[in-house]
């Protein structure tokens, strides 16, 4: 093989070691999360504040910790996230891959669940875009008879 044909474009980490702590990536729809993930008593904290302060609506905070408590992880780590961009739920579906790409590179062993959990799969649902000569992505102009 030439070295043309060796050139394989690599895709950028989805999880990163530094030391003790674990940083991955998640997103959903425009929002995106870093997540910083360590040993420690199980404090979820996103953007500086607890999770019950930032994330009000209770499904949100069940979809962020649903990973943790899948692979039954919720009080041995410490996740801090990072999170901008989006919505709520944007923000919530982000933070919950992050929290699952972080579990996988913590310990090898919890991909499978995480797998079977449907955890580790990027929900790739976006806004779809308004067309032109429409009002919306696919509601048109009100037909008038006369």
């Amino acid at each position: 093989m030439s070295d043309e044909q060796q050139i394989v474009k690599e895709r950028p980490a989805k999880s990163a070691r530094r030391g003790d702590t674990i940083i991955a990536t998640g997103r959903r729809k425009t929002a995106v999360a870093r997540v910083r993930l360590k040993n420690g008593r199980g404090s979820i904290r996103v953007n500086g504040r607890d999770l019950d302060a930032y994330f009000p609506a209770i499904k949100d905070r069940n979809l962020v910790s649903g990973a943790l408590e899948h692979v039954g992880k919720q009080s041995a780590v410490d996740v801090d996230i990072r999170v901008d961009g989006g919505g709520p739920t944007g923000q919530a579906g982000a933070c919950r891959l992050g929290i699952a790409r972080a579990l996988k590179a913590f310990d090898g062993e919890l991909a499978e669940p995480l797998r079977q959990g449907g955890l580790l799969t990027r929900d790739g649902r976006m806004k779809e875009r308004k067309k032109y000569g429409l009002r919306g992505a696919r509601r048109g102009t009100q037909f008038s008879k006369r």
